[in-house]
């Protein structure tokens, strides 16, 4: 029982924010775990990406095109590594020390992570008559969903730190996870990746952004703890 109690506990460094981490690393590996199983053999889930992924090709119109460019630009390599970039000079201007470590170890290792992932898996992207954008390398996982994932997912938390405001903390949440889910949007609407691409990328950023932030509220309140 004492076991139990420190494990739901909001004190300590091993309390109850490592526990929660702890399923939600769980729970988002074993949903990445699925998702590649499924896309990795002759699944309905095959058949349902390549609906998905004509479905939009056929009623796309020259509205939602210039939108899904311009949201999927938000999860590009180049926006997000120079605004990763402007993070980390604010938050050491702010002497944020740790948590600008903590972003530059997020964003590098979850790139790292995609790219092994992207050439274990091998996967093709879609291809599609007079398509709207054609992409070279392997599309599971998205790397633009991951990325945004880490990125916005690491920014809502760390703005909902700030705040003791749960409507605050609720609106924050709801708006990071608004734009991962259009930035992944996007990336099935232009053709560049399956709707598996996307899940897969998502599932696996939650998990690596999971293990980032836990780490990071771990050591930040084991020096809380020892001071």
């Amino acid at each position: 029982m004492l076991f139990l109690r420190a494990r739901f506990s909001r004190k300590g460094y091993l309390g109850l924010h490592l526990t929660l981490g702890l399923i939600v690393i769980v729970t988002a590996s074993a949903c990445f775990t699925d998702v590649a199983e499924d896309m990795s053999r002759e699944a309905a889930t095959r058949l349902l990406d390549e609906r998905v992924a004509v479905w939009f090709h056929a009623h796309a119109t020259s509205g939602w095109t210039e939108f899904a460019r311009l949201m999927s630009f938000f999860g590009s390599v180049a926006f997000l590594a120079g605004a990763s970039a402007v993070s980390v000079v604010i938050l050491l201007r702010k002497r944020e020390w740790n948590f600008a470590v903590m972003l530059v170890v997020t964003m590098l290792g979850g790139s790292l992570l995609n790219l092994l992932l992207k050439h274990i898996f091998h996967r093709h992207r879609p291809v599609l008559e007079n398509p709207l954008v054609t992409l070279n390398g392997f599309g599971f996982p998205s790397g633009h969903t991951m990325g945004a994932s880490l990125f916005y997912g690491l920014l809502a938390l760390w703005a909902m730190q700030l705040t003791s405001r749960s409507a605050a903390r609720v609106l924050i949440a709801m708006a990071g996870a608004l734009v991962i889910l259009v930035v992944g949007w996007s990336r099935i609407y232009l053709g560049a990746h399956y709707l598996t691409d996307v899940l897969g990328a998502s599932t696996a950023g939650i998990a690596w952004l999971t293990v980032c932030w836990t780490g990071w509220e771990t050591f930040r309140r084991w020096n809380q703890f020892t001071a």
